[in-house]
C-alpha cells in the first residue's frame, strides 16, 4: 500500500475514535426515581385513577397485580422522558401468568401498551427524591 493511504487511514481512525468518545460523553446518565406515577383507565366504567407506586413494591389495583422494579428520568437539560420497568398479572387469570413484562415510556404509551380488555395503564412520570 501507498504510504499516503496508510497515513490517511490512521488519521481517519483517530478522528472516528475522537468522534465516538465525544458523542458518548454528551449522553448523560438517567436519574433514578424513587417511585412511579401511573394512570389506570377502567374501560367498563370510563373512570381514570392515578397512583404513585414505590420502586421494588407490589400493589393490587383493580384486578391487576403490579410490581415496579425501576423508574428512570432523563436529566433536566435533555428532552423530558421517563421509563418504568414493571410486571403485571391479572388476578382473574387462572394461569397466574404475566400479562405484561417490560418497560413503559411516558411520552409514547402506544409504543409499549398494556393490552387488556378492561384496563389501559400508562406511566405519567417518575418521582425523584429531591434530597439526593
Amino acid at each position: 500500500m501507498n504510504l499516503r493511504k496508510i497515513m490517511s487511514l490512521g488519521l481517519l481512525k483517530k478522528y472516528l475514535y475522537l468522534l465516538l468518545f465525544c458523542t458518548s460523553a454528551l449522553v448523560a446518565e438517567p436519574i433514578t426515581g424513587t417511585s412511579a406515577h401511573l394512570k389506570l383507565l377502567d374501560k367498563t366504567t370510563n373512570k381514570v385513577t392515578q397512583k404513585t407506586i414505590n420502586i421494588n413494591s407490589i400493589i393490587d389495583w383493580g384486578s391487576l397485580n403490579i410490581q415496579i422494579y425501576a423508574c428512570y428520568s432523563t436529566p433536566p437539560k435533555e428532552i423530558p422522558e421517563d421509563y418504568v420497568l414493571l410486571e403485571i398479572k391479572d388476578t382473574l387469570d387462572k394461569k397466574k401468568q404475566y400479562i405484561y413484562k417490560g418497560w413503559m415510556i411516558s411520552s409514547s404509551p402506544d409504543v409499549t401498551p398494556l393490552e387488556h380488555p378492561i384496563y389501559d395503564l400508562w406511566l405519567i412520570d417518575c418521582k425523584i427524591d429531591k434530597a439526593s
